[in-house]
């Protein structure tokens, strides 16, 4: 047995140096002291060899396991420090790779490219938390006590933070002109800002709409600022961040804080007018609505009606997005699949 011991280490340690990969080196690691291994084997013989013989081949045995473990773990940090070297044959004039890297999110290159087009003209860009008040989500905004909006079907409420007063009733913000009032009370006038950031509606979502999605408010508030030069403005920027004239239409339209108010249309560029699912065959989309600042929303931020006037739009970004890569349904863009996603990296 003592000649088979030796044999079975002279074996394992010449399979030991042979062994090219960590993987090769556990497969001879298994091969001798797994626990169908040469040397499990052995132990495994022990009770049928003189009871005198036991302790001395049982120390034996140990020994070698002892010294076959060391031996093997010796190999493996070896393999592992060679695998880090760098062959003497290897091509340094070779161009290297680069890791793997994600992009921004193309609603997200919107914000970024609006940013930049309002920053070419003097706004400040102004953002907020996404909870608000019933005060600042309604009541701040000329939203009569009975408004439908108000109510759980279209608002999502903070449960526990859903009674009480306007001031102390809580709520994810359906829309960001809360925050713009919130803006105008702390700040002097005169005001040109943008205010971007998510928005929640309690709705059931479809190619257009979804329950949590980015808007875009641009407001301008002075004591002399014509209608018209509000619609240059939009122009002016749909112009930018699209890159070539985009058709915009201005439609009357009611919201309780402005006055008068418009519903904003641009031509749709995914069918390019001609009328498709996303513009519902008419061939424009709406993008924002917009209008001078209601007196009772300038009153609520502290102004006089009387002296300050201004204009106001709060723009659907995802519409935006949507008409910039020609894609009919918005949920694409808040689903995860890379697939998509990836095409705009």
């Amino acid at each position: 047995m003592k000649e088979k011991l030796m044999q079975i280490q002279t074996d394992a340690e010449a399979k030991i140096l042979e062994a090219k990969t960590e993987a090769q080196l556990q497969e001879v690691k298994v091969a001798f002291l797994g626990k169908q291994g040469s040397l499990t084997e052995i132990l495994k013989e022990l009770p049928k060899i003189d009871p005198s013989l036991r302790p001395e081949m049982g120390k034996a045995v140990n020994e070698v396991k002892n010294k076959l473990t060391e031996t093997i773990e010796a190999r493996r940090e070896e393999l592992r420090l060679k695998a880090s070297e760098i062959p003497a044959d290897f091509d340094y004039t070779l161009p290297g790779t680069l890791p793997p890297a994600g992009g921004l999110h193309p609603i997200t290159q919107m914000r970024y490219d609006l940013d930049d087009a309002f920053r070419s003209m003097g706004f400040e860009i102004y953002s907020e938390d996404d909870i608000t008040t019933e005060y600042y989500a309604f009541d701040n905004l000329n939203f009569p006590p009975n408004h439908p909006a108000r109510e759980s079907m279209d608002t999502y409420w903070i449960e526990g933070h859903d009674t009480g007063k306007p001031e102390d009733k809580l709520c994810l913000r359906p829309h960001l002109t809360g925050g713009s009032v919130r803006y105008m009370q702390t700040h002097k006038p005169p005001y040109r800002f943008v205010y971007p950031g998510h928005v929640y509606r309690n709705e059931t979502t479809d190619a257009r709409h979804e329950r949590a999605f980015f808007q875009y408010e641009a407001l301008i508030v002075d004591k002399d600022f014509t209608f018209t030069a509000g619609k240059v403005m939009i122009k002016s920027i749909l112009s930018k961040v699209f890159g070539t004239d985009v058709p915009v239409r201005m439609r009357a339209g009611f919201f309780p804080f402005v006055e008068p108010g418009f519903e904003i249309d641009m031509g749709c560029l995914v069918c390019g007018g001609k009328g498709c699912s996303v513009c519902k065959h008419v061939g424009w989309i709406e993008i924002m609505p917009g209008g001078t600042p209601h007196p009772n929303v300038l009153r609520a931020a502290g102004l006089d009606p009387d002296e300050y006037t201004g204009f106001y739009v709060n723009i659907g970004l995802d519409r935006l997005v949507m008409m910039r890569y020609g894609v009919d349904d918005v949920r694409l863009f808040h689903g995860t699949d890379l697939r998509f996603l990836e095409q705009f990296h």
